[in-house]
């Protein structure tokens, strides 16, 4: 049998947080966009004890698993992603991405790591399921779903206000055999 690295593909690897990515982390906060794209809460800057927190409390949970996002050649932290809620009686997660240096953007760095996420996933942890869900003004991250084989299952209209307007918030989901088959017909 042969195995893939689960951890690891061209550009970038899935990780440990570790104590110095807390400041970092808290650093893209400082960018109230970037706190738009992950965030219905209103735009606030973090401090990097509360980061800290937060990566404590996911890392104590059993149903949640979050990873840093590097760069393979550097090994510089360029985002975070994760599987929150997993429901295994039901064989269901929420994933969630984040990458907070803009420089990193449209670069296919997410496109990596939500793969390596989704063979985690679905060959690790045998998961039948994986949703996700975005706001509607966020189009690279709906692009990207939509290019990863993520099907649209629904909104919640006009969810969230920013700048005046109102925003859907947008369901996506993927289901294993979905998976499977993407990766057969990419394989051949």
């Amino acid at each position: 049998m042969e195995f893939t690295d689960l951890f690891q593909n061209q550009h970038v690897r899935l990780t440990a947080l570790r104590p110095a990515d807390a400041a970092v982390i808290a650093r893209w906060h400082d960018d109230s966009w970037f706190v738009r794209l992950i965030n219905a809460n209103p735009a606030r800057p973090q401090a990097e004890s509360q980061i800290q927190t937060w990566i404590d409390e996911m890392l104590k949970r059993e149903d949640a698993f979050l990873f840093a996002v590097r760069l393979t050649e550097t090994d510089e932290l360029i985002g975070w992603i994760e599987l929150d809620g997993v429901l295994w009686n039901g064989s269901s997660t929420m994933l969630g991405i984040a990458f907070g240096d803009r420089a990193y953007w449209d670069r296919g760095y997410g496109t990596e790591a939500m793969e390596l996420a989704l063979h985690f996933a679905f060959d690790e942890l045998n998961l039948h399921r994986v949703g996700l869900n975005v706001y509607g003004y966020n189009e690279r991250a709906i692009a990207l779903y939509k290019k990863l084989g993520f099907t649209y299952e629904g909104a919640q209209r006009e969810f969230l206000h920013r700048n005046g307007k109102r925003y859907d918030m947008l369901y996506y989901g993927m289901l294993r055999r979905e998976w499977e088959a993407r990766n057969v017909t990419s394989e051949s």
